[in-house]
């Protein structure tokens, strides 16, 4: 074959030095010890050492009739294999014997094609007919090697068994609505993203091991005569083929970058999941893709990695343009998450993808992952940075019932607490912005005590869009009539935040000057609560010697007032039932020794027909307060 230089005709006294080359050779091919390649390598020399002996009896005329006789043998065997339906057997185990005996004919056709070529002479076109003859034999060998290559890839074919591949979502997404109030029972169902660094255990067999050697022996007898397209084309056509079929078995539907840009949410969210789980996957699968392309080609220096990028390339393409089309949409808060999931599957695997696709053939697909991960990353910061302008922008006409948390304290909250399981990728995304930070912690020099977290970048901007929640929930106070219910909105509110930074990791981020603080906050404004309730109420029991009629009136104006606050206050809603507990005791303390201390200072000035509540009736209406379910006293206790 290639190996071998033109067959030069030798002398008359060569015969037997040629003789002595075959009894060599075969005696060599008889070992069980040898290797495919020198097998192969004995075998195209000992076709060419009979074409040598066939060549000898140029001189004697009879030259042609003898190779003319070896190309019809040689024929023979050819077309009783393009009779079979199969070349290679189904069992796991396959005899090579018959698939070598192909081979050895085609061998042989074209050791005597090179003889014949060889000759100096031309027999009445004898020379051409030989030729053309055999050429057509080895095109009839070349498509039926063809077709055993497209069988073997196909019939033993072995599907990709991902295992547990890891990576980091939230399992639930943060939205925003006023009418939707249990946002604060969301639970972050996340799981680590796993390394990018590819090992071995992620490679498998996407061929059975037992038909790599035949696969090396097609591609060795086709590339030996020149068939190397047609051999490329077959093999990267079926491979292509099965790693399409693997993304359908991945759930991964083929959408235009417009059909993205068009998609609802919610199903768009969907797809964003699947994708980002597929490309974990299929970077493992294409390791084994690029192994097999090794066994196969690795022999032909550039075509082998070529290969391996054109049966990547159509189905990368695809996940390709649906991150840019994510990437190039609006800048929708809730799409932050996905986001960031989509970034950090891209950024995880980008040094196997490096990897996979190094040489000089894969230097576009690198690229264009690369440029993905920049518009990713664009996006993702440009919604975080943006988020705070959102909740500034966020407008109510009419004040939320009860004065309770508000839907948007929820909705913040919980969404910067999601967001604290991206903190390295949202640090690495914001190291070239400036946190718009009003009150900017100072790290203390010698750092005792405090975490590093607290003065990270993503700590900055937390800070910072909680600064402007505080501001939006202040405007949101003033549409409340009453000075009271401002302050215990205020309270409610100020109070959940400091709560759900407690109790998660955004106490790191906040550090706990913050929550000191904003605990501060939350009491001055229970306090100017109760001053604003109880106050003009409680200023009816003061000692100021007033005549028995004047006590009278006192005594129906406290419970007139009282009265209206039960009926206003029960309706007031605290959801934390330690914070609603804490504010009725304060209350009670308050409201019972200044009706206790009148009591027993007028009791001999006022007759008992006169008081309708007893201190110990109070004591349990007060209970009833910040309930959210409103009441009426509508009967007096004491007759």
């Amino acid at each position: 074959m290639g190996d071998f230089s033109p067959v030069l005709s030798p002398c008359e006294g060569e015969t037997h030095v040629i003789a002595a080359a075959q009894h060599l050779v075969k005696a060599l091919g008889a070992s069980k010890n040898l290797d495919d390649d020198l097998r192969k390598i004995l075998s195209q020399l000992d076709s060419h050492l009979s074409a040598m002996t066939i060549l000898t009896t140029e001189s004697k005329g009879a030259g042609f009739r003898e190779i003319e006789e070896r190309l019809r043998y040689a024929e023979e065997k050819i077309r009783s294999w393009e009779s079979n339906q199969s070349l290679i057997r189904d069992s796991d185990e396959s005899d090579p014997l018959d698939f070598s005996e192909l081979l050895k004919a085609i061998d042989e056709i074209q050791a005597l094609t090179e003889g014949v070529r060889s000759l100096s002479v031309n027999e009445n076109g004898k020379q051409k007919e030989l030729l053309n003859r055999a050429d057509s034999i080895l095109q009839m060998a070349m498509s039926r090697l063809e077709d055993e290559l497209i069988h073997i890839l196909v019939k033993h074919k072995q599907y990709f068994e991902p295992g547990y591949v890891s990576f980091r979502s939230c399992g639930k997404d943060v939205l925003y609505d006023e009418s939707f109030v249990s946002v604060e029972d969301i639970e972050e169902e996340l799981q680590k993203n796993s390394s990018g660094n590819e090992s071995d255990e992620y490679i498998q067999d996407l061929v059975h091991p037992h038909v790599i050697p035949h696969l090396k022996s097609i591609a060795n007898a086709m590339f030996g005569l020149n068939y190397d397209q047609e051999f490329c084309q077959a093999f990267i056509s079926v491979r292509r083929d099965a790693l399409e079929e693997y993304l359908v078995i991945l759930k991964v539907e083929k959408f235009s970058i417009d059909d993205v840009l068009k998609m609802e949410w919610s199903s768009l969210n969907f797809e964003i999941k699947k994708w980002v789980r597929a490309m974990n996957i299929i970077i493992r699968y294409l390791a084994s893709e690029k192994r097999l392309c090794g066994q196969v080609l690795g022999d032909y220096g550039f075509v082998n990695p070529l290969c391996f990028v054109e049966i990547s390339k159509v189905s990368l393409v695809h996940l390709l343009d649906f991150g840019e089309a994510i990437a190039m949409g609006t800048h929708q808060p809730e799409k932050l998450f996905r986001l960031l999931d989509m970034y950090e599957v891209v950024a995880d695997n980008l040094l196997d993808l490096d990897a996979l696709f190094s040489e000089e053939a894969g230097a576009s697909v690198r690229i264009e992952f690369h440029e993905l991960l920049r518009s990713l990353g664009g996006s993702a910061r440009a919604i975080f940075v943006k988020f705070g302008s959102a909740i500034a922008a966020n407008a109510s006409t009419r004040p939320y019932p009860g004065g309770g948390i508000h839907p948007l304290t929820k909705y913040v909250m919980n969404y910067i607490k999601t967001l604290t399981t991206y903190c390295n990728t949202l640090n690495v995304l914001l190291k070239d912005q400036n946190a718009a930070d009003p009150n900017p912690l100072v790290e203390p020099e010698n750092g005792q005590g405090v975490s590093s977290f607290t003065y990270c970048q993503m700590a900055c901007h937390f800070r910072s869009i909680t600064a402007t929640l505080e501001s939006n929930l202040d405007r949101k106070s003033k549409l409340y009539k009453d000075d009271a219910l401002q302050h215990f909105f205020l309270m409610n509110n100020f109070h959940y935040m400091v709560q759900k930074v407690k109790s998660c990791e955004l106490s790191l981020f906040f550090g706990d000057d913050w929550i000191r603080e904003h605990i501060v906050k939350f009491q001055q404004h229970a306090r100017d609560y109760e001053r604003a309730t109880w106050n003009s109420v409680l200023s009816l029991l003061k000692d100021d010697n007033s005549s028995k009629a004047i006590l009278k009136e006192k005594c129906r104006g406290f419970t007139i007032a009282f009265e209206e606050v039960y009926k206003n206050q029960t309706g007031w809603s605290i959801t934390d039932p330690h914070l609603r507990e804490d504010l009725q005791i304060s209350t009670s303390q308050n409201v019972i020794h200044a009706y206790r201390s009148f009591m027993g200072r007028k009791s001999s000035s006022i007759s008992d027909k006169y008081i309708k509540y007893t201190p110990d009736d109070l004591e349990n209406y007060i209970l009833d307060l910040f309930t959210g379910s409103p009441r009426i006293l509508q009967s007096s206790r004491r007759k």
